[in-house]
């Protein structure tokens, strides 16, 4: 006996009639629509996509939610600031000890919007540092780094060091006094440290002293090593959210079921 397979269900697409010649077409605004709304469709039914969306964003919130509960998006949302506002920059900026003031100092005073979008990574770098220090903050106050999110606090303190690591690989970058003798007294404090103090202080430096290679190990680092660290990390930290949950207002206690209680007793 031959097993015969049942066919597959056309989609609700394919089932409407084709418009007739003579029916009144629909306006351009009404044809775009149809043709964003069909094109992800298009996508969503090959790539399931639409299933992992609702599972991220359509969840329960608990109770007593604030302002306070932004920080972390804020955090996110200035990292991305830095690296729209990197990816720019690096099309102008030159990694080399000879060349790199010469090219911080075209960025701010002749390239287009140069001296916006320097300004945008500048402080936004610090906007970045305070959130993130705002946001672990609240975690910690607010009890959100118990039982079950240990492992979620972990990724944000790591989160943590690669944004003051970003921080500081960045300050060279400008190549002028400043900066030049600030990072020496940096890696000279990060060689003190024991056991892998002297071995971070020569990675650091592309060396065992401050040379050539120094200012390209540290746009390496700034450039690609932490924020491809970070956007990875920040994928896991969202993951984590969603998959356990927000952690409700330490001053809010759950209500007891009457019904609980009479079996407890």
């Amino acid at each position: 006996m031959k097993l015969k397979l049942p066919a597959p269900p056309i989609p609700a697409s394919l089932k409407s009639p084709p418009r007739r010649p003579d029916e009144e077409r629909p306006s351009k605004v009404e044809g775009a629509k149809e043709a964003g709304i069909s094109a992800v469709d298009w996508v969503d039914e090959r790539t399931s996509l639409s299933g992992g969306v609702r599972w991220m964003l359509f969840r329960k919130v608990p109770r007593g939610t604030n302002w306070a509960y932004t920080l972390g998006s804020a955090t996110m949302f200035a990292f991305l600031n830095q690296a729209m506002t990197g990816v720019f920059l690096a099309m102008y900026y030159d990694p080399s000890a000879t060349n790199a003031y010469e090219s911080a100092r075209y960025i701010t005073n002749e390239a287009f919007l140069g001296e916006f979008v320097r300004g945008m990574h500048k402080w936004g770098s610090t906007v970045m540092v305070v959130l993130v220090f705002l946001h672990m903050g609240r975690t910690f106050f607010w009890g959100a780094y118990k039982y079950p999110r240990e492992l979620n606090w972990v990724v944000g303190a790591v989160l943590l060091v690669l944004t003051m690591l970003m921080s500081f690989t960045g300050y060279l970058l400008p190549f002028d006094q400043k900066s030049y003798w600030a990072t020496i007294v940096g890696v000279n404090i990060n060689g003190t440290g024991p056991l892998v103090g002297p071995y971070l202080n020569d990675f650091l430096l592309a060396g065992p002293d401050f040379g050539a290679t120094t200012l390209s190990r540290f746009y390496a680092i700034h450039m690609l090593l932490v924020p491809g660290l970070i956007a990875a990390l920040i994928g896991a930290h969202l993951y984590l959210v969603a998959r356990l949950g927000t952690t409700a207002p330490p001053w809010l206690k759950a209500e007891k079921n009457p019904e609980l209680r009479k079996e407890s007793v």
